[in-house]
């Protein structure tokens, strides 16, 4: 499931175990060292200080990176290549870019820095979770009980899903708290992928009303590989690795006075629940589909109570997930 990964070196940080110092000061001391100096002194007085340290980290890093591995142009602008086209296919139905740093880790090792850094302040209520490639904004609302499965679709094992939205610190239901759902068709695929899905298709938008619950009618997910049409896929099959991820469901919560919530959760019993292509499962957000009794419309049911945690709480920044709700 979520996995910690060991920092890789750079000047001045840990070093990988299969790369000796010796042989990186070898490696760097061939090249002009002061470039890389000049290069971050080039940023302006009027630059923000957060700015300035993290531009400066990361050019660092990447220098070093190039260095040690003796990157050459071929190389560089294949990578090049690979970020522009990411850039093309993006749109406001699907991020490439975003995809393709989810399949390196990056989005879930921000995820896990941001849940940590408001951990240190605060307990942390439900587990966070990546936002991945395709959050739509905009997606249709309905009332408790209404189905996200339009058009009476039957495939797919129909299941009932409730819970409540809670305060985290005092466990009073929160009213008016605004639930996201997304997730993909039984053959893999997000409506907006899927020519053949009606525009919306298993998204939508519930509110909570005084008592914090909520009831709805979706689909047990389905594990599913990613698109590997795309410089995502391409790198997969470059470093052969799989592209699947385990069935799982997208959420997004808000409220007023609490920090929103972008996160997942995961089918215990899905064959990917430990091999996941995005690193992004936690154990907190495992979760099971029982059998329902007595509903015609439903096969599954299932249970979740959503935490929030108050801005009156303190902490540093939103425990928002890594990345932020945007196309």
């Amino acid at each position: 499931m979520a996995t910690t990964h060991p920092h890789s070196g750079t000047n001045g940080g840990p070093k990988a175990e299969d790369n000796s110092d010796t042989l990186k000061a070898t490696k760097t001391s061939r090249f002009d060292p002061a470039f890389t100096d000049a290069v971050i002194n080039a940023t302006g007085p009027k630059a923000s200080p957060r700015l300035r340290q993290v531009m400066a980290s990361l050019t660092r890093h990447l220098h070093d990176f190039c260095r040690e591995n003796e990157i050459t142009v071929e190389e560089y602008m294949a990578g090049v290549a690979m970020i522009n086209g990411a850039g093309k296919m993006s749109d406001a139905k699907r991020n490439e870019g975003q995809l393709l740093t989810d399949v390196l880790g990056l989005e879930t090792l921000v995820d896990e820095i941001t849940y940590t850094l408001a951990g240190e302040a605060v307990d942390i209520p439900t587990a966070t979770a990546i936002l991945g490639p395709f959050w739509r904004k905009d997606a249709p609302v309905y009332a408790m009980g209404e189905s996200i499965v339009m058009n009476g679709i039957p495939e797919g094992d129909h299941t009932f899903m409730s819970g409540r939205v809670l305060d985290f610190d005092t466990g009073e239901p929160i009213e008016n708290a605004e639930i996201d759902i997304w997730h993909t068709a039984p053959n893999g695929l997000y409506e907006q992928q899927d020519p053949s899905q009606p525009d919306m298709n298993l998204r939508g938008r519930f509110y909570t009303g005084s008592d914090g619950k909520y009831n709805f009618y979706c689909l047990r997910p389905t594990s599913y590989p990613i698109p590997m049409d795309g410089p995502a896929g391409k790198l997969l099959t470059l470093l052969d690795r799989h592209a699947m991820r385990p069935a799982h469901i997208h959420f997004i919560l808000s409220a007023e006075g609490y920090k929103p919530l972008t996160t997942q959760i995961f089918d215990r019993r899905d064959r990917y629940i430990d091999d996941d292509v995005v690193f992004a499962v936690k154990d907190s957000l495992v979760v099971d589909f029982l059998p329902r009794e007595g509903d015609p419309r439903a096969r599954f049911g299932l249970e979740y109570d959503f935490k929030l945690v108050s801005y009156r709480a303190g902490g540093r920044g939103g425990v928002d997930g890594a990345t932020a709700v945007a196309p």
